[in-house]
């Protein structure tokens, strides 16, 4: 055989060589197709149905989604519209229940004063107050269970939980205590600051702060600034106490420091919430005329330092705090009207949104009956258009199919991707692959011995054989040039050090494989070949444009080809590199050759590769029998069936 520096692959390791029974055989199994594909064909009768239906339905997906969001966000305003209908019944009871403490913490600071004088002052308004207290108990249309603290027989056990009458009655029995007995402002401090924290606590569980809209600022406002009101009327009873007694004992004056910091707090949170009542409190702090005097008054209480005793003082602190209050309680009906014109808003809006989803879930039903005629119309249209295009669909799949077979069959599946996304594929060297070469012995005298037809049958069974031989290996069928078959493994997918390996293995086995083939006209006479291996570099890219090739150059496939020629029947000559190779993987046997004269190369140290440890673990074995029951082409078959042989 005549040197190489360059051959093209046919074909990958891992893509069997089709032959033209195969590819009948696969055509016959693309033909076959699952029941329900057959039945959605649009070709088919019965499929056009099927379609038709899934293309009436389809209107009803989008239709029965707006059905649905329509109804379900109309269940949402009307769950909104709820809550805010309860938000605003639960402010109305709060702002009740507001006056009540209002009047109480009003009735407080009197009763506080008339002790704090002992009854010399301001006792003649008390009645009055105390009706104004019970007007706003009998306006309450709902009552909350109050704790109200028992006897002084009594304070060590538990307080009770009094209905509206039960408390009206607890009242009425403390009023008339403080007029006979003289009660302690402590015992009237505590009375009153538990009645009133038992209702503010009532007022604030009972009003939720949704997260459904913006008031739920708005209440938070509300709830601090009832609390702050609550807190500031306290710390002025203490603050009346201080004028009216000269100074504070320490535990009230601890407790004027706390709610009076604790009032102010609250409502800087107020003001926090609804930006807009700073606009208010500052007007409200401006248009007072005793403001800086109550601020004055609040820093001498803080010192505590001991003055004297001034009933004058302790009224005009106390009529100053109770008009600084009144003015907070401006704010907190001002809110009030806030949360009641947000409320109105937002119920407006759920309302409008209603009468929208509404006119919209009409319209849908309406249109709906003419979007499913328009849609019948055009299926039918559409269906008459998709019998053609699966019929040509079909026929451009089948024969894409042998297209890509025959690609496949000539260049490297990876290759053939590459060629066929980019039409172009770089050259790439590859450090290290293994070459082999193969031929028959004997070739020349065969083909003369016999004609043209039976040369052409006996090298398609022994290629037949070898093809299907290599499958096992990771390695790809280069070309057959006459009586040449040559393979390489390492390209175009690396693979490591197992190129060397892999040729090893397929050149024993496929030695072995040609042993079953007889010699035509030469009865007992078994066929035999001579094969040569190289490991070495090599630059691959693909040659042509017109029927392109997958192609392999370098010294590399003229070495292997040298090994081949220069080798002997049944026997695999390798040179010093493969030996070398294998030696670092372990597992072959090899015989020293010795120098060999190679044709452009000179003097080479080659071996010959004996066999492999263990035998040859052959991923399936081959029926002779029935493998050579007919290898002639197909094509001389098909001549004969038809009579031209």
């Amino acid at each position: 055989m005549a040197p190489r520096n360059g051959s093209c692959v046919t074909e990958a390791g891992s893509i069997r060589s089709l032959s033209s029974e195969d590819m009948t055989a696969a055509a016959k199994s693309r033909r076959k197709k699952s029941c329900w594909a057959r039945a959605t064909d649009p070709a088919r009768k019965t499929g056009r149905r099927l379609q038709l239906l899934q293309l009436l339905a389809l209107p009803f997906i989008p239709i029965l989604a707006l059905i649905i969001q329509t109804a379900t966000t109309l269940h949402e305003i009307l769950i909104y519209r709820q809550e805010v209908s309860e938000i605003e019944t639960q402010v109305t009871i709060a702002t009740d229940l507001g006056k009540v403490v209002t009047r109480m913490q009003l009735e407080r600071s009197e009763v506080a004063f008339f002790i704090y004088t002992n009854g010399s002052t301001l006792r003649s308004n008390l009645t009055q107050r105390f009706a104004i207290t019970d007007q706003a108990l009998n306006n309450m249309t709902t009552w909350p269970l109050v704790s109200v603290p028992r006897d002084d027989e009594e304070k060590a056990q538990k307080n009770d939980i009094l209905s509206k009458e039960a408390f009206q009655a607890r009242l009425e029995d403390f009023r008339k205590k403080i007029y006979s007995e003289g009660s302690s402002i402590a015992e009237v401090m505590a009375w009153y600051t538990s009645v009133n924290a038992a209702m503010l606590d009532h007022l604030t569980n009972q009003i939720k702060e949704t997260d459904n809209s913006g008031v739920w600022r708005y209440l938070i406002a509300f709830k601090n600034l009832l609390r702050s009101i609550e807190s500031l009327g306290i710390a002025s009873v203490y603050g009346i106490n201080y004028f009216g007694r000269g100074t504070l004992p320490n535990d009230n004056y601890i407790s004027y420091v706390r709610h009076e910091a604790l009032g102010y707090d609250l409502l800087n949170g107020s003001l926090t919430y609804v930006p807009t009542l700073k606009r208010l409190y500052a007007e409200l702090t401006r248009s007072m005329p005793d403001y800086d005097r109550i601020k004055s008054r609040r820093d001498e209480i803080l010192k505590n330092q001991k003055r004297m005793i001034s009933v004058d003082d302790a009224i005009a602190y106390f009529d100053s705090m109770a008009t600084y209050i009144d003015e907070l309680r401006k704010l907190q009906r001002e809110l009030r009207h806030m949360i009641k014109e947000y409320v109105n808003k937002n119920l407006k809006d759920a309302t409008n949104k209603e009468v929208a989803g509404i006119a919209i879930l009409a319209i849908v039903l309406l249109i709906s009956p003419v979007i499913i005629m328009l849609v019948r119309t055009a299926v039918g249209t559409i269906q008459i258009y998709a019998s053609n295009l699966a019929e040509k669909a079909r026929e451009l799949k089948k024969e894409k199919k042998k297209s890509d077979s025959l690609l496949f069959q000539m260049l490297p599946p990876s290759v053939a991707q590459q060629l066929k996304q980019t039409q172009q594929v770089p050259a790439e060297y590859y450090e290290a692959v293994t070459v082999y070469f193969s031929d028959i012995v004997g070739f020349t005298e065969i083909a003369a011995e016999n004609s043209p037809l039976e040369v052409v049958t006996f090298l398609n069974s022994i290629y037949k054989l070898f093809d299907a031989r290599i499958e096992c290996y990771d390695v790809y069928k280069v070309e057959t040039i006459g009586d040449s078959y040559m393979v390489a493994s390492g390209l175009p997918v690396r693979n490591g050090d197992k190129h060397v390996s892999e040729i090893a293995t397929m050149a024993l086995d496929l030695l072995a494989a040609s042993s079953v083939f007889q010699v035509p006209k030469r009865p007992g006479e078994r066929l035999q070949i001579r094969s040569g291996a190289h490991t070495g570099p090599v630059v691959a890219g693909i040659v042509g444009s017109k029927m392109p090739r997958y192609c392999l150059f370098g010294d590399t496939v003229n070495t292997a080809s040298r090994m081949e020629s220069t080798g002997e029947a049944l026997r695999i000559h390798i040179s010093l590199e493969m030996k070398k190779a294998l030696d670092e993987v372990g597992g072959f046997k090899m015989e020293h050759r010795g120098l060999v004269d190679v044709k452009g190369k000179g003097m080479m140290d080659t071996y010959w590769l004996e066999c492999k440890d263990g035998g040859i673990a052959r991923a399936a074995e081959l029926d002779v029998p029935t493998f050579f029951e007919d290898v002639r082409p197909v094509f001389m078959r098909r001549l004969r069936e038809e009579g031209t042989l």
